[in-house]
């Protein structure tokens, strides 16, 4: 057992956390533990330390099991294994030089921020997790070997979510908390403080705990296929499944496992209610569509149904990652719209004007990115040219294309992939003035189809919303959901219109994101009837931006014109675009 680590039994409290890393490590069939939270809730040290725990084979000796980090940064050759350059220039014939998943055989591959990380090496490491088998067929290399390990991913929901798809093929999902009482803030300092000044002692200290609770994993693992499972067990997480309004069956196979090495850990020969309703919030967290009711939950409250989709509490299949700005100024803004005496003389609107749907129409916001600066390139260059590609060499193209001499005189790179490095921005007017002639309706009809169009393109899009004199982070960097009406319905109006807050604030963000990837290219779209006091003097978006005025009338009251002008924004007005 490693003593460089600190101890998995050392870490206070997160026990739904060590209880879905011990399924997994019990029955890695289960397919991975991803762990949503914010910075300093132990994530990284509670996945280190399970390393420490994971059975070895006896032709490994003593050793833990290997822990293997996967950089944010990696490319597919670095995580399943590429052709081995110096042989192939000594010997002149291929061979496969292993990656990470190599390593991680038998291990914990552990992915930090896996939000991020791009959707093709999501999708190829939660295939190799669940087969067990790590299969190349590409670059001249056709090779497989065993990749059996337990995936940890981390991320933080601040910085966005996983896309549904891929959320779901994680086993057991936990969501974190560093909020604990004044008692145990003390013992986790004093802990921690301990391990850095005598860490061999502070380890030593924990040994029993360790190798005790590694003896209930190997036992578990022995007992895993002799635990039995009634059917009427089976029938309960069928139709806890069904009320949740989970898509597929994912859930109730890995819930039927979770349940199995449960019972298993608590050397149980058959699996019962309990073990049942120990793993449910593990399974269900990010599958479940429908709040679980039961006679000792209150049903929520009419108003509490009504509540914008922008309330942390949304029962839809799509969660809003971001509730940082949702925190402030709460205060008297319960569930009424009221005037706050913001921007402009818009005072309360009806409930009735309050509930407009999306707008059920075509509208021609397609037409923007066919003309003007929205416009792409269509003539390329037909060498690929080092702004145009990646970072990453092809290998496999730069041998076969320099055979006859060496080293080659050009090093040819990967394609860069556009969606990984194109954002929309949206910002929503939800004052009180566009809900005058369905403009509101019309508003989010033309949001409706720049999301559309980013999903299918596989980009990301943020979304503020201004009105009610504050600025809403409703979207923070997520990829484009696939069906976004319903949460848009939910969507009210109400209020003043803080419009130079929001540029303002959206400036703010998109430098920050500009920083962290220079490459990054902005593409924002600013939704409004222009019915503001405010100026936009001296504000300036990064990138391309398009304003899309919402105001129906042909006679403008508003300053759409002159706000992009000003902007040097393309202007599009949706009156007579539909």
């Amino acid at each position: 057992m490693s003593k460089t680590g600190f101890p998995f039994s050392a870490v206070l409290g997160q026990d739904d956390f060590k209880l879905a890393l011990i399924l997994s490590a019990i029955n890695p069939a289960i397919g991975g533990v991803v762990i949503s939270g914010p910075r300093g809730c132990a994530k990284s040290t509670l996945a280190r330390g399970l390393a420490d725990l994971l059975p070895v084979s006896d032709d490994e000796g003593e050793k833990s099991a290997d822990f293997v980090t996967l950089p944010l940064g990696a490319s597919e050759e670095m995580l399943l294994g590429t052709l081995d350059l110096e042989h192939v220039l000594n010997e002149k014939t291929v061979r496969f030089s292993p990656g990470l998943l190599s390593k991680a055989d038998g291990g914990v591959l552990y992915v930090d921020e896996v939000n991020l990380l791009p959707d093709n090496l999501v999708d190829l490491l939660l295939d190799v997790a669940s087969s067990g088998v790590n299969r190349i067929e590409r670059d001249g290399i056709s090779h497989s070997h065993r990749s059996e390990f337990l995936l940890v991913g981390t991320m933080n929901p601040d910085e966005g979510e996983l896309r549904p798809q891929l959320h779901d093929r994680f086993g057991l999902s936990v969501d974190l908390d560093n909020q604990y009482l004044p008692t145990e803030r003390v013992e986790i300092v004093k802990r921690r403080e301990l391990f850095e000044r005598e860490r061999e002692q502070f380890c030593e200290a924990y040994k029993a705990e360790q190798e005790q609770l590694l003896k209930h994993i190997e036992s578990a693992r022995v007992r895993l296929n002799s635990i039995s499972c009634d059917d009427l067990l089976r029938l309960e997480i069928a139709e806890r499944c069904s009320a949740a309004q989970v898509d597929g069956l994912r859930a109730d196979i890995v819930w039927y496992r979770a349940a199995i090495a449960n019972a298993a850990f608590h050397q149980r020969t058959a699996v019962t209610l309990q073990d049942i309703d120990d793993v449910e919030a593990l399974v269900l967290a990010h599958r479940r569509k429908v709040e679980p009711t039961s006679s000792d939950k209150q049903p929520p409250s009419s108003s509490e149904q009504n509540k914008p989709p922008s309330s942390p509490q949304t029962q839809h299949s799509f969660k809003r990652p971001d509730d940082s700005h949702r925190e402030r100024a709460e205060d008297g803004q319960k569930n009424s719209i009221e005037s706050s005496g913001g921007e402009g003389d818009w005072g309360p609107m009806s409930a009735q004007m309050e509930q407009q749907k999306t707008a059920d129409i075509t509208l021609n916001v397609e037409s923007v990115q066919a003309s003007g600066t929205m416009a792409r390139s269509s003539s390329k260059p037909n060498a690929l040219t080092m702004s145009e590609s990646s970072k990453r060499p092809d290998w496999y193209a730069t041998l076969i294309s320099s055979l006859s001499s060496w080293p080659p005189e050009k090093l040819r790179f990967k394609p860069k992939k556009q969606s990984d490095d194109i954002l929309h921005l949206v910002l929503l007017d939800t004052s009180a003035s566009t809900l005058q002639a369905e403009s509101f309706a019309h508003a989010k009809a033309a949001l409706l189809q720049i999301s559309q169009q980013a999903y299918i393109a596989r980009e990301k899009i943020t979304l503020f919303g201004f009105g009610n004199s504050r600025v809403d982070r409703l979207l923070s960097k997520v990829r484009a959901p696939k069906e976004l009406r319903e949460w848009l319905d939910q969507l009210s109006a109400g209020g003043g219109t803080p419009m130079r807050a929001a540029f303002l604030e959206a400036q703010v963000y998109l430098q920050k994101l500009l920083r962290q990837n220079p490459q990054l290219q902005i593409r924002s779209y600013v939704l409004t009837d222009g019915r503001s006091s405010s100026s936009l003097d001296g504000v300036q978006l990064p990138g391309e931006l398009v304003w899309i005025d919402t105001e129906l009338s042909q006679i403008k009251r508003g300053k759409g014109p002159r706000f992009a002008q000003t902007l040097n924004a393309t202007y599009l007005s949706l009156a007579g675009a539909y």
